[in-house]
């Protein structure tokens, strides 16, 4: 369809083509491609060896002061883009009003940024609570990891983890009370023993649902963690 009819661009509505975002809009899009702490993939101040060979198109920096005070159980994040203006719109996009066609947006700079670095055995969604799930009728994060998992032929483990407690939203709440309120809610099976695990997510904002999810991950015996996200929220 969007090759038989002339598509508008969906954040200023100028002639796109077959794409959902015109050239303009595309190019203005914020890549997440600043100096970064490696593990948490906040944005820091300088360059650090890592102990671990990066992607030549990920600029690392220093580890920083959240990670080396408390650690978090994956190892590293890599993040498509910076979460401002367009990306607050693009996402919302996805979740609430089915725009499907921008997952090829919000993975493709992804798919870059990892393809040269060393690739994790299998990918993991974060997954939904099936309340959640029955409201929304699909999960976003399962969406990213497909077109993932197909870009870059790494199997997706769609069933191995789930989330057993319908916590509430972790929007506004601190830090501490977000870690709280994902205490002990996801649970994932033993096919992941011994994996490499990259989980793919929407949003990193303070990470406390990637750390969680990480830590289910290596209860059940996941050798490693590692966190792909389309957008990484700037933390003050």
């Amino acid at each position: 369809m969007r090759l038989l009819l002339p598509q508008n661009c969906l954040l200023c509505g100028a002639d796109a083509g077959d794409a959902v975002l015109c050239t303009p809009c595309l190019a203005d899009l914020p890549l997440h491609d600043s100096p970064a702490c490696p593990i948490c993939a906040q944005p820091t101040a300088t360059h650090s060896v890592l102990p671990y060979p990066a992607a030549p198109e990920h600029n690392p920096g220093e580890v920083c002061g959240a990670c080396l005070r408390h650690p978090p159980a994956f190892t590293r994040s890599v993040s498509a883009y910076t979460y401002r203006f367009p990306l607050d719109k693009l996402i919302p996009a996805l979740k609430y009003h089915h725009q499907f066609a921008v997952v090829d947006v919000l993975t493709a700079p992804l798919v870059a940024r990892v393809a040269s670095a060393s690739l994790p055995d299998v990918l993991v969604a974060m997954p939904l609570h099936p309340l959640r799930l029955r409201e929304r009728g699909f999960n976003q994060s399962l969406l990213l990891a497909r077109r993932l998992a197909a870009r870059l032929q790494i199997p997706l483990l769609e069933h191995t983890c789930q989330r057993i407690r319908d916590t509430a939203p972790q929007t506004g709440l601190p830090v501490k009370q977000r870690q709280a309120n994902l205490r002990n809610a996801f649970v994932c099976t033993d096919a992941v023993a011994n994996k490499r695990i990259a989980i793919v997510d929407d949003v990193m904002t303070t990470g406390s649902s990637l750390d969680s999810l990480a830590r289910a991950l290596l209860r059940a015996g996941a050798a490693d963690v590692q966190c792909w996200v389309s957008a990484r929220a700037v933390m003050p």
